[in-house]
């Protein structure tokens, strides 16, 4: 009983009345049951304040927790941290995430998305095998790691409001060409400096890559471009009769339906968590080498085998915008 007495003594007068009721039916009083009482840091928001927080950062995606926080902080009137706003929009279902970047679609470039993947519906996976899929890309020396974030929630990649369209990429680098296919890839081309037109394109790439691809392959070889302007001059498309190279029909607009976009993502990945980062122009064409080289066959393999899923998936979209 003299535990019991010195318990007693320590407890406010509601939460006595409370043990008392439990000592005299026989129950024993733990440590547990004291610390429970012990008061915290009390909590700098309130409902309210958390509703109006992710309320601004839906309203304006692209705000920091910085700017959040001030801007609650005049409303409110009490000083609130970005590190309070971030873990209330956590709470909110809200994360800081880069948004997708793609280039702007219109109603006519949907339709065509769409009849194009209805028309390439029954394709398996021995037809998508038989594609060398090519693109250019351009890799520049200046760091990404200042994009802007912004706020949304899981598994909105592709909501419009999380969409940056924009047809340009600016910075100092280097433009490269290359092609992928089932179990095979061409080599990288790194272009010298300067735009690539219609002659450039047969004299550079058609010829030397696509037409020495082509013989290695057997008559079913189908090649694939996109709608970009020198890809469509008179002089490519007689010299892709003249060397009977197949041509695949492309939905302008459509990267994402592209498999070798993950390509050169995988490469973008690759510089950045280099030991040392290229920082010339020179050691960027090496390190692009190297790294293409170097890709595994099987990524490859595995993209090229994800068309099935593209074609369903921007389908079910309408055409629009997706994932990949």
């Amino acid at each position: 009983m003299a535990n019991n007495q010195s318990v007693k003594r320590h407890l406010d007068a509601f939460t006595r009345g409370r043990i008392i009721g439990k000592l005299e039916e026989g129950h024993s009083v733990t440590r547990t049951a004291i610390r429970g009482f012990s008061s915290g840091r009390p909590r700098g928001t309130t409902p309210a304040d958390d509703r109006y927080i992710v309320l601004q950062a839906r309203r304006n995606r692209r705000q920091t927790a910085g700017e959040i926080a001030r801007h609650t902080t005049q409303t409110t009137g009490r000083p609130i941290s970005r590190f309070t706003v971030a873990r209330r929009l956590h709470v909110g279902g809200l994360f800081a995430r880069r948004p997708v970047r793609c280039v702007p679609l219109t109603p006519a470039h949907r339709r065509r998305r769409s009849l194009w993947c209805r028309e390439h519906r029954n394709w398996r996976d021995n037809e998508w095998g038989r594609v060398l899929f090519t693109d250019e890309s351009r890799f520049s020396l200046s760091s990404d790691s200042h994009r802007i974030l912004i706020w949304r929630e899981r598994g909105s990649h592709n909501h419009p409001s999380n969409i940056i369209e924009r047809d340009r990429y600016g910075g100092r680098g280097v433009l490269v060409w290359g092609g992928i296919m089932l179990g095979s890839r061409t080599d990288l081309l790194i272009f010298d400096a300067g735009s690539v037109n219609g002659t450039r394109y047969c004299n550079e790439i058609l010829l030397p890559y696509v037409r020495l691809f082509r013989g290695a392959m057997d008559l079913h070889f189908l090649f694939m471009d996109d709608n970009a302007a020198c890809h469509r001059t008179v002089a490519a498309e007689q010299l892709l009769e003249s060397e009977d190279i197949e041509r695949m029909d492309w939905p302008a607009r459509s990267p994402d339906l592209n498999p070798i976009e993950h390509v050169w993502n995988f490469l973008g990945r690759r510089l950045a968590a280099r030991t040392l980062p290229p920082v010339t122009i020179r050691e960027l064409r090496l390190a692009l080498q190297d790294e293409w080289a170097a890709m595994p066959q099987q990524l490859i393999d595995t993209l090229i085998l994800s068309m099935g899923r593209r074609y369903e998936t921007c389908l079910a979209v309408r055409g629009d915008h997706i994932l990949y």
